[in-house]
């Protein structure tokens, strides 16, 4: 392609001299009496102009090669993180690795370009032996100097590291995308310390209220054989469990169960400590704490019924078994001292009856806002049932009582039944059903349908209906107690009606959250390297989110300091970041005005003190040489870091590069072609008029 195109570029040229020599020739044979140098000097200004001319109109482009030069980049990465200062090996001179490191900087700059990097919890340019950063990520730093220089001439990265490496992984993973050898520098100490910490606590992070619950504690110990700890466990300060750990070898560790009582509501800060012993090389690793959040999760549930019945005892086995239920029973006229507003839910059994049991009762219920579950049998009064909710009614009814069987609605999604589910439901036995058409005033979710015989129909048999917040549930039919047969007969291992009772019985107890004004904390914990984010929701009387008015929000830390914020606008919402701060217990009280009324919020939030880089003293060394090698660098002790330089001048693979550039420039761009023709042409001219030509 190359030579063809030069060769067509030469022929094109030869023709455009060869029309200038013939615009020359035409010009000027009929020119005898000039001075024949004069002759031939204006026809080769003639035939260069048009030479010229016809190459900008044949050869509009013309073809430019240039080389550029690129060194090969080092990169040199320095660990900044508190681990490197932490523990520092016998002869180790702080000073002279800083000073070596900078003039093996200095010393490279000559032959390539450098690149200087620190990394721990960020990445940074330059130098930093500071040694204050609290994480130290790896996998991170060769991430980002893959984006960054992706395509480039890296010739080698030299990293100098304790190869402790807290967060993103084992950098091993990450290396060969540079494409370069890494050259590491060891520091920190191999030599196990005297040392005793608490490498991890595995906890739950939610409990109830009232429950015991177990934490465990991960402990570990070097050169500490024969010595006798203490663990402790303080809940807000005050310490709730004490025990003894023996350590019986120098390379100690021990999974220790702790169990705890939650007796307080909340988000609980729990502090685990184990005493300090004698010379150790660090106190800090020796406590960590934890975050729980207490819930009281117990709903108060009323199972209440004119008269004793086997469906009540299938009920309450089948919530029994949830702790957070409170079960209570009652039948007959011990309903009328009752307040239905002290339970969270009523299940209501055939009320109200034909008997007219519990009328003083019934005439509270018709004044209260509690989710209900409404099961309608053969004792149910029909029209009393009709008047107390206004959200079912059956019409059309008399005394006589139906077989109904189940089919389970498979568009029903307010929870989760499974095909094994609906298939033994599809087996059971009927209940006993109010003859009469159910009509639901609104929407309803419907769970399952009545069969009649072997005709399906519309008719909803256990359903739900949410009325502006108020849930309802419905069970048109009796005889509970047969399905718990059913189950018993089939052997069933999943026991499938406590299933669907519970499952009833939580979503009615859910209580939704109708607060106008809402503000909460991204996470309940953060890091103290984190930014600490906090969102605001603000809805008018329509429950539409609106972000109209300012929300202003202060906080408070410990030693009782306050800072005051205002949140920004989202799309309809708010939110807050409050940036990184220090560790500790942090309360806040967020406020706004909507119209003419004043909303406020009250919440709280911990921020951690991170103790990743205390946790391990014992410098990686392996890691780094595993490093080296793999990339076919190598491993130095400090002392010899300006060995590196000899090496990487030594690597042949570490080599400049040259780069062709090919560019196509148009003629046109060329200004003195321009120049040159005005003045060809200007010199014709003079020379032609001088000697009367013209």
């Amino acid at each position: 392609m190359s030579n063809s195109f030069n060769f067509y570029t030469v022929l094109t040229l030869i023709a455009c001299l060869l029309l200038g020599l013939l615009f020359a020739y035409v010009a000027y044979r009929k020119t005898a009496h000039l001075n024949p140098r004069l002759r031939w000097f204006l026809a080769s200004l003639r035939a260069v102009v048009v030479a010229v001319i016809c190459a900008l109109l044949f050869l509009p482009l013309m073809k430019r090669i240039s080389y550029q030069l690129e060194k090969p980049l080092i990169i040199i990465a320095q660990d900044n993180s508190l681990s490197v200062g932490h523990v520092v090996p016998a002869g180790f001179n702080k000073r002279q690795y800083e000073a070596d490191l900078q003039k093996l900087r200095d010393q490279l700059s000559g032959n390539y370009e450098v690149k200087v990097y620190h990394f721990s919890d960020s990445i940074k340019k330059g130098f930093d032996f500071g040694n204050k950063g609290k994480l130290s990520n790896a996998t991170a730093l060769f991430n980002r100097l893959n984006d960054e220089y992706l395509n480039r001439n890296v010739g080698a990265v030299i990293m100098a590291s304790d190869g402790i490496f807290n967060r993103g992984g084992s950098p091993l993973y990450d290396l060969n995308k540079l494409k370069a050898p890494v050259y590491t520098i060891a520091l920190g100490d191999t030599i196990p310390k005297r040392d005793l910490r608490i490498a991890n606590v595995n906890h739950n992070n939610l409990v109830y209220l009232n429950n015991d619950f177990t934490i465990e504690v991960q402990v570990e110990a070097f050169e500490s054989k024969g010595e006798l700890a203490k663990l402790k466990v303080f809940e807000n300060g005050k310490q709730v469990a004490e025990q003894p750990v023996a350590i019986n070898s120098n390379a100690f560790a021990a999974a220790i169960p702790v169990k705890l009582k939650a007796n307080k509501l909340g988000l609980q800060k729990y502090t685990v400590q184990l005493s300090p012993l004698a010379n150790e090389v660090s106190e800090k690793n020796n406590t960590q704490q934890i975050f729980i959040e207490v819930i009281d999760a117990r709903q108060k549930v009323l199972i209440a019924a004119g008269g004793v019945h086997p469906d009540l005892t299938v009920i309450r086995q089948a919530l029994s078994a949830n702790k957070n239920y409170e079960i209570k029973v009652v039948v007959g006229e011990d309903l009328n001292v009752l307040n239905p507003n002290d339970y969270g839910l009523l299940i209501l059994y055939q009320l109200p009856d034909v008997q007219r049991t519990g009328a003083a009762f019934m005439g509270k219920l018709q004044q209260s806002n509690v989710p209900s579950w409404y099961i309608v049998g053969a004792q149910s009064d029909i029209n009393r049932f009709n008047a107390l909710q206004k959200l079912v009614s059956i019409n059309e009814a008399n005394s006589a009582i139906q077989e109904a069987f189940s089919t389970v609605n498979t568009d029903f999604t307010t929870f989760n039944m499974d095909a094994a589910t609906v298939k033994v439901i599809h087996n059971f036995d009927p209940l006993l059903a109010p003859f009469g058409k159910v009509i639901v005033n609104g929407t309803a979710f419907v769970a399952l349908k009545q069969r009649i015989g072997k005709i399906k129909t519309d008719a909803p048999q256990l359903f739900f209906v949410n009325d502006n917040g108020s849930k309802a549930g419905y069970l048109i039919g009796e005889g509970l107690w047969r399905w718990k047969l059913s189950e018993a007969k089939d052997g069933l291992t999943h026991p499938v009606l406590n299933d669907l009772i519970a499952k009833t019985v939580q979503y009615l107890a859910v209580k939704d959250d109708k607060r106008k004004f809402k503000v909460y904390p991204s996470k309940n914990i953060f890091e103290e390297n984190e930014q600490v984010l906090i969102n605001a929701l603000l809805y008018n009387d329509s429950y539409v989110a609106v972000n109209t008015p300012d929300v202003s929000l202060q906080l408070k830390n410990e030693e009782g300091k306050v800072f005051n914020f205002l949140f920004s606008r989202t799309a309809a919402t708010y939110q807050l970041d409050a940036g990184m701060l220090p560790a500790g217990n942090y309360t806040f009280a967020a406020s706004t005005t909507l119209g003419d009324k004043k909303y406020q919020v009250q919440g709280a939030f911990y921020v951690n003190a991170m103790i990743a880089e205390y946790q391990q003293t014992i410098a990686n060394h392996q890691l780094l040489n595993s490093m080296a090698i793999q990339t076919n660098g190598k491993l130095y002790m400090p002392s010899d870091l300006l060995k590196i330089k000899q090496d990487i001048e030594k690597n042949e693979n570490i080599k400049t590069l040259s780069y062709e550039d090919l560019k196509y420039e148009a003629l046109i761009n060329f200004k003195w072609l321009f120049a040159m023709i005005i003045l060809l042409l200007s010199l014709e001219w003079f020379f032609r008029k001088r000697n009367g030509e013209i």
